[in-house]
């Protein structure tokens, strides 16, 4: 089935509710192409290899959580940037990035996914923040739930904290949400799941007690870019592939 540039363009950002979010870049179409779409590629970040990987499957559009044009960013469109960019324009391909949208969401959100995947029983939020209250599934200890994490995400996880405490509650948020750690001890868990970790957050997660498990940016943020294309296909009858491009960080 084809579908018009415009109407995946207004129904994804009304289901995503991109007008509820105050982001650090656009979300929704970022760069324009050809009008109809039949062929999407899904992925976690528009990098020249995403692109030329949906060159080579003549994908009308690209449909990634990490896009273009951050706050903070330099203007010119050189280097880098320009090449990405360039290629997109003279394949005719739409890009379309959902960021903050992406990670919230209900239902195809990167925080929901992973609990999903990982058999989390949630039982609320921090407040109006992106982090997310829940239970693990079954008895575990620090050393037994960084096994599971890096089986179910194929990523060598990066456990803070003693290896024999059982951990029963816990807070998490995909990607570089280590700066939530103080939120999560604040709200009394266990053990607090992200995809990265800086210095501050060893010392911290050490002192307060709770576990810290810094399980990988791009495969914590790999489930909302693969729903959401399957959410797509199902609704719309678009071909839709996500093509996981592992990083290790």
């Amino acid at each position: 089935m084809t579908l018009h540039r415009d109407e995946l363009t207004d129904y994804l950002n009304d289901y995503l509710a991109v007008s509820r979010f105050s982001d650090y870049c656009p979300n929704g179409l970022q760069v324009e192409g050809k009008a109809d779409i039949r062929r999407l590629v899904t992925g976690v970040t528009a990098s020249q290899r995403l692109i030329d990987e949906a060159i080579d499957r003549q994908a009308d559009a690209i449909l990634v959580h990490h896009g273009y044009f951050w706050k903070g960013e330099a203007a010119p469109l050189t280097g880098i940037k320009r090449n990405r960019l360039a290629a997109l324009l003279a394949n005719n391909i739409n890009l379309y990035a959902y960021h903050l949208p992406l990670d919230a969401h209900p239902e195809v959100g990167n925080n929901t996914q992973l609990a999903r995947l990982m058999g989390w029983n949630v039982t609320g939020q921090i407040d109006d923040s992106l982090v997310m209250l829940g239970e693990v599934d079954g008895e575990h200890t620090g050393a037994s739930l960084r096994q599971q994490l890096s089986e179910a995400l194929e990523f060598e996880v990066l456990h803070i904290g003693e290896s024999e405490d059982p951990i029963e509650t816990l807070a998490w948020c995909t990607g570089a949400a280590q700066g939530f750690l103080q939120q999560a001890i604040d709200a009394g868990v266990d053990a607090f799941v992200s995809g990265e970790i800086s210095e501050p957050t060893v010392h911290l997660a050490r002192e307060s007690g709770v576990h810290y498990f810094a399980a990988g940016h791009h495969a914590t943020e790999r489930g909302g870019p693969a729903a959401l294309g399957l959410h797509l296909a199902q609704r719309f009858g678009l071909s839709v592939e996500f093509i996981d491009l592992p990083i290790p960080v």
